[in-house]
């Protein structure tokens, strides 16, 4: 228990953040609780695994197509603001799927779901943007702890009985219990305060949104040592983008578990991405040292999925499924952490935005390719994870070459000129 004071602490008297925890916490139930009702629906009404994987390519170019814009207007709007109305849009969104009753209307799925990632498109770099204007510090990694802790526990019971709920109540339930989770989440936002720092120069800037978009991204590449963390998401989910999609077709294919079967893997997912971030707090709180492990971690998932890829036990594809995704959580947090860290609040939004964009993109193209491998039967779904698991290694070395070398001549260079 004394080692969850100091998350205890932040959360009884940091009142703003709080009520955008608690925000996060009921609205990512919600999301999470009807993902495998999505899944569900396109099952019943279709038999190809294209169209399944496309649902999952819908959510992300949706999500990348509205970043650069997103990413203005958290900048050069009320962050509070927006977050209230993007959860409340996003449930509006999540309750219409309701009307989704044959497979004539098939297509309303991927319509809603693209409109329901367009709100989250602006949320996302409006609430990571926001949380360094209500802590700071050291406070500053354990906010980032809870926030991607309560993630993978609203992941892991969300889409466990997620699943259950999908089999047992239908698909019917599972949408209003994860609508009116969106739409409760915006009561707390209401309530927060959320302060930035925007000077009237900055504000100026962003009077044109296509010169506030370049100003972004100008900044990013002028700037290094901002750049190399906004690449780490992306580049990791090139590879594991495809290798948890395949996941759901494990379940199907060769556990013959379904829903419930996709459910514990997902649940294990979301189990390691919680602990990972704690032990590198715990034992690796050096963060000149974390872009370097970023690539470690790529080489670790994709080890532990050349594992999963050979398995049929479900128990043991449970425990290294975990396990990676330590790895996976790992990486997140440390990013996130940096990025917060090192970029300045007139252009925090633009800079998560961007690298929301980057991941977005690899995500979907991961997914779609995946998806067509298995459509067309051109690999084995144990050869096409064993490619995917192999390419996530390279790309793994890859970082620790180009990438962690860079920040580690940067990082001689910053003590240097502190001397």
């Amino acid at each position: 228990m004394s080692r969850l004071a100091p998350y205890l602490t932040l959360l009884r008297e940091n009142h703003q953040f709080r009520r955008v925890w608690l925000s996060q916490v009921i609205s990512n139930f919600g999301d999470w609780f009807g993902v495998i009702a999505v899944f569900t629906i396109i099952l019943n009404y279709s038999d190809s695994e294209f169209l399944l994987g496309l649902v999952i390519v819908i959510k992300f170019i949706s999500f990348a197509a509205m970043s650069p814009f997103a990413g203005y207007v958290a900048d050069r709007f009320d962050r509070r603001m927006l977050m209230l109305l993007c959860d409340f849009g996003r449930g509006a969104v999540v309750l219409s799927f309701l009307f989704v009753r044959d497979p004539s209307l098939i297509w309303l799925v991927y319509l809603l779901t693209a409109m329901q990632m367009g709100f989250a498109a602006v949320f996302e770099p409006a609430k990571q943007a926001s949380i360094p204007n209500i802590t700071s510090g050291d406070d500053l990694v354990k906010a980032n702890i809870i926030s991607n802790l309560s993630w993978s526990v609203v992941f892991t019971t969300g889409m466990g009985i997620g699943g259950l709920a999908t089999a047992w109540l239908g698909t019917d339930a599972v949408f209003v219990i994860n609508g009116t989770g969106y739409i409760l989440s915006t009561w707390f936002i209401f309530k927060a305060t959320i302060p930035h720092d925007r000077d009237e120069e900055t504000m100026l800037s962003l009077r044109n949104p296509i010169r506030g978009i370049i100003d972004g991204y100008r900044f990013i590449f002028s700037n290094t040592n901002i750049l190399r963390p906004a690449l780490a998401k992306g580049t990791i989910t090139f590879f594991l983008g495809g290798l948890v999609y395949m996941l759901i077709l494990v379940s199907e294919q060769i556990l013959m578990l379904g829903s419930v079967g996709l459910g514990l893997l997902y649940s294990a997912r979301g189990f390691g991405t919680a602990v990972g971030p704690v032990l590198i707090r715990r034992y690796f709180s050096n963060e000149d040292r974390w872009v370097m492990m970023m690539g470690l971690a790529m080489i670790s998932a994709g080890t532990l999925y050349l594992f999963i890829g050979a398995l049929e036990v479900i128990w043991l594809m449970l425990i290294l499924v975990f396990v990676a995704h330590t790895a996976t959580g790992a990486n997140w947090v440390m990013s996130t952490v940096l990025l917060q860290k090192r970029s300045p609040d007139a252009f925090r939004g633009r800079i998560f935005s961007s690298e929301w964009l980057l991941f977005t993109m690899s995500h979907a193209t991961s997914v779609t390719v995946a998806s067509l491998v298995m459509q067309y039967d051109l690999l084995t779904l144990r050869q096409a994870i064993w490619l995917f698991s192999a390419g996530l290694i390279l790309a793994g070395s890859a970082w620790l070459l180009v990438v962690a070398r860079r920040e580690a001549r940067w990082n001689r260079v910053k003590k240097m000129a502190a001397r």
